[in-house]
């Protein structure tokens, strides 16, 4: 019986075989799956027999018998310790299980698990092993088991074989993205190990389609460091691949988050960005300049300045205090600057204000009225400040730092325009162009450049942004940690030859309209046109100088000072008019105030009187006022008055200087006084754009308590003139000095008391000695008595 049943099964198994083989299998690849014993099976076992009939079971898709013939055979394997052919029948055995109709019986995971431990740990063979490995996980993946799948596939991953293990990783991030609940954070790691072992085996292409995928799940989400260690690796891939665009857009993204990485590794990104863009700006020399990302602009912040460089203060000359980039906007201050040009220039016009008037704006800022295009003046400077940010933890060198700039020449007299001129940086005929050497930005600072122009020809200018060369300082920081990239060496210094030139654009958004009904309900931004001047014909240009101009006066104290008025433009001034709201304050003098005064340097010029002899026969002299009181104007604290400057010829040529009087009375009240002066002037010629200037000056004067004074007159007939008529009074004037501070005056001489009226005159002091003058002491009294007499003619006289 059993020799029947061994006929039988060799009858089958060589029909068998010569209906599927067809020839012998080669001595040698059996010799290749040998166990480790070293046992080896002829081709007439009886073991290979049921090994074969479930393999011919499985072909006719009968599965339940061939398990049942795969599981005879792992036992008689297992009993002959034959472990290669015991691990492929414990492999088919599962896989026949899972194809099973019906599924009568689970899957046999451990039968996988056991297989590929055998394959891999006994049998050392890992092609095998991954064979199996990944027969299971499409088992498990078509069953929903992902978390199981992509644990089995992470298990085969070695250090073996690179390229074997990134495509098990990939394998195994899928599964963590299919699961019912996603494991988002999961899957882009093991992408990214996956890239990395598949970077390590030199399939670039595919590290980068890893890293890629990756980076759609940390992009956004506040992990920092790992965005930052992807765009790297982004970036050296695509350079590797020469994919500059994307390369160049990946280290763009390094440098412009708030990156948290140390100091040393963001100087190795951005040494590693300006290789790259080096590379690329070498590929297109002629194209435009590449949008560079550091270091950010603060467009909002940007200021526009119209004027020169004032000339200092020298010596006792102090220069009006105008307007300068260093001066912080006040909303309140500028507002009144306004209200004092609206008056002058109201006056000049008879009371109207032309439509045309545009308020003069020498700085424009964010809180400045920007909505109208501002005026310059040809050959006269552009500044414009420009604020810059490093976000890095490294310095970043600016170098050949200028304004990009686009210019229309127009001749506003004329009908016909003049061509466009776009980017016209080389063009130094029509708009000079100062550049800025070198401007070195430090670790996580803020700091500003100014820029100028110096328009040439009247036109339209439009500044478009800033071009520089960017750059690293040279440090000792080497690239730590990180390969370097082709080109760059391993512990090199990086020197500041390093740079690539491009642009940032300056963008200024306007303020939001918040006007008529659509605007409210929407969201519109009006026009800001601060980097949009102008430039208009050549105007006249002045500068004022005070000289011996006081910072502290006695309430009421009446001082002299000088003007100096200089005209520093090739255009000839008139119309020269100061206005303030504190008229009383300042006056240039009478129809009677001597036009031609004594030098600034005399000993004279502080006071406000000059010495006069009245008898020569006596020693004694009276002091004699050049300036009234009518003189001064009458302030009511609300509206300024306009006052003539009286100029000789009342033109001031170019280049000359006249120095005016000016005197000066203490405020009546003590204290701290800030008095605006606006200076206004014309040119001779009229112009279409810009009919007049002004020049702003700010005074500052400390003032302190002096003498009340209060006069009383009582008519006497007891007192009688030369001729003999009565008709005279008695003048009573009581003085009080009301000065108690330490600090400012104690004591108080009166030496001379004079009458300002055309038609009396004081004649002599009834109380006082003819030697000594009164003295007063903080808070003393004096009484003085005086007789006043009509004068013989309507001229006011002094004695």
């Amino acid at each position: 019986q059993l020799i029947s049943r061994k006929g039988l099964s060799r009858s089958l198994f060589s029909a068998t075989k010569k209906w599927f083989s067809g020839s012998k299998v080669p001595e040698k690849s059996i010799n290749e799956l040998k166990n480790t014993s070293g046992l080896l099976y002829p081709p007439e076992a009886p073991e290979l027999q049921i090994r074969k009939m479930a393999d011919l079971c499985f072909l006719v898709q009968h599965y339940e018998l061939a398990y049942s013939c795969y599981h005879t055979a792992k036992k008689d394997f297992l009993n002959d310790q034959a472990m290669l052919y015991a691990a492929g029948a414990l492999e088919m055995a599962a896989v026949s299980a899972f194809l099973q109709p019906g599924a009568p019986r689970p899957y046999p995971a451990h039968y996988m698990e056991t297989a590929i431990q055998t394959y891999r740990d006994i049998c050392k063979n890992m092609v095998l092993a991954e064979r199996c490995v990944l027969l299971s996980a499409e088992i498990l993946k078509s069953q929903s088991k992902y978390s199981e799948a992509a644990a089995l596939l992470i298990r085969l991953t070695s250090e073996d074989s690179d390229l074997r293990s990134a495509l098990l990783l990939e394998q195994a991030a899928h599964c963590f993205i299919n699961m019912k609940s996603p494991m988002v954070r999961k899957f882009a790691f093991h992408m990214i190990l996956a890239g990395h072992r598949f970077s390590k085996a030199g399939q670039k292409k595919h590290a980068l389609r890893c890293y890629c995928q990756a980076m759609q799940v940390y992009k956004g989400k506040g992990w920092s460091l790992a965005e930052d260690h992807i765009n790297f690796t982004i970036g050296r891939q695509s350079f590797t691949l020469r994919q500059l665009d994307n390369a160049v857009s990946a280290f763009r993204h390094i440098l412009i988050n708030d990156s948290k990485q140390p100091p040393a590794q963001q100087g190795a990104f951005l040494r590693e960005y300006l290789y790259v863009y080096k590379n690329v700006t070498q590929l297109s020399p002629d194209g435009p300049l590449p949008q560079l990302p550091l270091p950010y602009i603060n467009s909002s912040a940007t200021r526009v300045f119209f004027g020169h460089d004032r000339r200092p203060a020298e010596g006792e000359k102090q220069a009006a205090t105008h307007v300068s980039l260093d001066q912080d906007y006040d909303s309140e201050s500028s507002q009144q600057w306004k209200e004092l040009e609206e008056q002058v220039v109201s006056v000049i016009n008879k009371g109207i204000i032309p439509s045309n008037f545009q308020p003069t704006q020498f700085c424009l800022n964010r809180y400045s009225d920007n909505s109208r295009f501002p005026l310059a003046v040809i050959e006269e400077p552009i500044i414009v400040e420009v604020s810059f940010r490093n976000p890095l933890k490294v310095p970043l060198l600016l170098t050949d730092l200028s304004l990009l700039w686009k210019f229309q020449p127009k001749d506003f007299n004329a009908k016909h325009d003049g061509e466009t001129k776009e980017l016209g940086t080389c063009d130094g005929d029509m708009i000079g162009t100062e550049a800025i050497a070198e401007f070195l930005i430090n670790s996580e600072e803020t700091k500003v450049a100014r820029l100028k122009l110096f328009p040439h020809q009247t036109g339209e200018l439009h500044i478009l942004g800033v071009v520089y060369n960017l750059g690293t300082v040279q440090s000792a920081v080497t690239l730590d940690g990180i390969e370097p990239s082709i080109g760059l060496q391993t512990g090199k210094f990086v020197s500041n030859g390093l740079s690539v030139r491009g642009r940032q654009d300056l963008e200024i958004q306007g303020p939001r309209l918040n006007n008529t009904k659509e605007e409210k309900t929407s969201i519109k931004y009006g026009p800001d046109r601060r980097l949009d001047p102008i430039i208009t014909e050549e105007m006249p240009l002045l500068e004022v100088f005070f000289i011996n101009f006081p910072t502290g006066l006695l309430c009421g104290e009446i001082r002299k000072a000088y003007v100096e008025f200089v005209n520093v433009s090739r255009c000839p001034l008139t119309a020269l008019k100061v206005v303030s709201k504190h008229p009383e304050f300042f006056t240039f003098g009478g129809n009677t105030a001597v036009l031609t005064p004594l030098s600034p340097s005399a000993s004279e010029n502080c006071s406000a009187y000059k010495t006069v002899v009245t008898d020569p026969t006596s020693v004694r002299t009276a002091l004699l006022s050049s300036a009234s009181s009518v003189d001064f104007g009458v302030g009511t604290g609300s509206q300024p008055e306009v006052i003539h400057v009286p100029l000789p010829d009342a033109v001031l040529l170019p280049g000359a200087s006249v120095q005016l009087p000016m005197w000066l009375r203490g405020p009546d009240e003590e204290g701290v006084h800030e008095i605006n002066f606006l200076f206004y002037y014309e040119s001779i010629k009229r112009h279409s754009k810009m009919c007049h200037r002004v020049l702003r000056h700010t005074a500052v004067i400390c003032t302190s308590r002096s003498l009340q004074i209060r006069a009383t007159v009582c008519r006497s007939n007891a007192l009688e003139d030369e001729e003999g008529r009565g008709d005279n009074m008695l003048v009573f004037v009581d003085v009080e000095n009301i000065n108690t501070s330490e600090t400012g005056v104690k004591e108080f001489h009166i030496v001379q008391v004079s009458s300002n009226s055309k038609h009396w005159k004081l004649q002599k002091s009834v109380n006082i000695s003819e030697d000594k003058d009164t003295k007063l002491a903080s808070r003393e009294r004096a009484k003085l008595c005086f007789k006043a007499v009509r004068c013989k003619n309507s001229e006011g006289r002094f004695s």
